[in-house]
């Protein structure tokens, strides 16, 4: 796929700020997380009608289970009606899923939810989806380094090829909304030349428009990779 004039073929988000926007509101946080997803659904139908190969979402962190219970069974049902209700929608719109992390310790029924998933969404090619459940960059890059070790090298290429996301067009451009500023252990090997973008927007209230802003702010990005 030829770049659009962007130039950004990878994008990912780091989708930060649902209970802020459901306490604004005086809702429980359950309601941001619902909010959240429709954001998702919008932003995922935007991505390829603005020509991104690929989109990488934060879903739920390794870290995220110190939250509630509660809050936790939520995200996970969530998740779990995401993954049914929009399967035709991908097939539809060519989308591919792709899943990132230590997702197979998940429940079992997640787990099949997603074995499905992505079987039926393989052939797809017009934008890769990558969801990022029970992720940690630092677990991540322990896994490729070990996998990299046992087939006998260490190396840059050698670790990179084991990531999660190796199959995926190298990382462009990074966004996180919310108007925090860290990575959260989110895509570290992979954001080494990625171009950071943050906003104060709430997580739900992201919008294709503010994906295009952060694109149209990547477009003029001098991308030197440590060179003059």
């Amino acid at each position: 796929m030829t770049a659009p004039n962007h130039g950004a073929r990878h994008v990912a988000i780091i989708m930060d700020g649902n209970g802020r926007w459901a306490k604004k509101r005086l809702l429980p946080r359950f309601a941001g997380h619902k909010a959240g997803v429709e954001a998702v659904r919008t932003i995922v139908r935007a991505a390829g009608d603005l020509g991104l190969e690929a989109m990488t979402l934060y879903a739920f962190s390794s870290e995220n289970w110190k939250r509630p219970e509660d809050e936790v069974n939520d995200l996970m049902g969530l998740m779990k009606r995401f993954i049914v209700s929009d399967l035709d929608e991908f097939a539809a719109n060519d989308v591919k899923l792709k899943v990132i992390g230590n997702w197979r310790a998940l429940a079992p029924d997640v787990v099949a939810l997603i074995e499905n998933a992505l079987e039926r969404t393989s052939g797809n090619k017009r934008t890769t989806l990558a969801v990022a459940l029970n992720y940690g960059a630092q677990d991540e890059l322990v896994r490729a380094a070990q996998a990299a070790a046992a087939a006998g090298e260490i190396s840059e290429a050698a670790i990179a090829a084991h990531l999660d996301t190796a199959d995926m067009p190298p990382l462009d451009l990074l966004i996180r909304t919310s108007g925090e500023v860290r990575l959260s252990n989110f895509l570290l090997w992979q954001s080494a030349y990625a171009e950071l973008y943050f906003t104060d927007i709430l997580w739900p209230d992201f919008k294709p428009a503010d994906l295009q802003a952060a694109l149209d702010h990547f477009a003029r990005r001098d991308r030197r990779y440590g060179g003059l």
